[in-house]
């Protein structure tokens, strides 16, 4: 690729540092790791991605990129230059608030749809799993957070009874770079005081104030991945 995020990966890692395993849905692999790099800035609008040079970097055949390369045209995060190859797509500050406004409208209804539902065992859960991405954060371990923050949302989003509004959230939050908020203790600080209001809320049995804690919980998702474009000069 054109540029990367912190310079060149291992061969068959990710920017986070994970394995890529040989698999049939390989394709799909490669395509979240380019996908990652686009939204975090790792690459830029106008740049080309080479299927040789990324198939390189991630110690693949160059079959599984092109067929993440195709699922990404799809998407419209790359375009297809005749003769040239796939090159990123412009990608503006708009798209980055209508993306996490998005997620952030459908997970406030799973999150007010789950309430009524939420038991005290849930609610012992969910502070099990906030005590853990608490330590989580305190040790750095960027992946374990990544893991236990999706979990902790898991647990409440599973109770709302609700499988396609969960299934279109799954598909929005494809275009989180998770690996920049995981690694980033303020977020994590932030993300602990969220998920303590939001347990206080569902123990209240206050969906409308759930909802509105989850939705902010995006928001700021938002400013964040904002303020991070615009120090690596994604605009300029």
């Amino acid at each position: 690729m054109s540029r990367k995020a912190g310079g060149r990966t291992p061969a068959g890692r990710t920017p986070g540092g994970r394995t890529l395993s040989r698999r049939p849905q390989l394709s799909d692999e490669v395509a979240a790791h380019v996908r990652g790099l686009i939204m975090s800035g790792g690459v830029r609008p106008g740049d080309f991605v080479r299927l040789d040079e990324t198939a390189a970097e991630l110690g693949v055949s160059v079959t599984p990129v092109r067929e993440a390369l195709l699922t990404l045209r799809g998407e419209g995060l790359v375009e297809l230059v005749p003769h040239r190859g796939y090159v990123v797509a412009p990608l503006s500050r708009a798209d980055i608030h209508d993306l996490f406004w998005l997620q952030g409208q459908i997970a406030e209804q799973l999150a007010i749809r789950a309430t009524p539902a939420v038991t005290p065992q849930v609610l012992g859960e969910m502070r099990d799993a906030k005590d853990r991405l608490a330590k989580a954060v305190a040790n750095a371990d960027a992946a374990q957070v990544e893991n236990l923050e999706f979990g902790f949302h898991r647990l409440l989003n599973r109770l709302a009874d609700a499988n396609k509004l969960s299934w279109f959230l799954l598909g929005a939050l494809r275009y989180t770079p998770t690996h920049l908020y995981s690694s980033d203790p303020q977020w994590g600080e932030s993300a602990i005081a969220s998920h303590e209001k939001l347990i206080a809320a569902l123990e209240a049995g206050d969906a409308e104030e759930a909802g509105r804690i989850t939705r902010a919980h995006f928001a700021d998702g938002a400013e964040r991945l904002l303020a991070h474009l615009e120090r690596v000069g994604i605009w300029d």
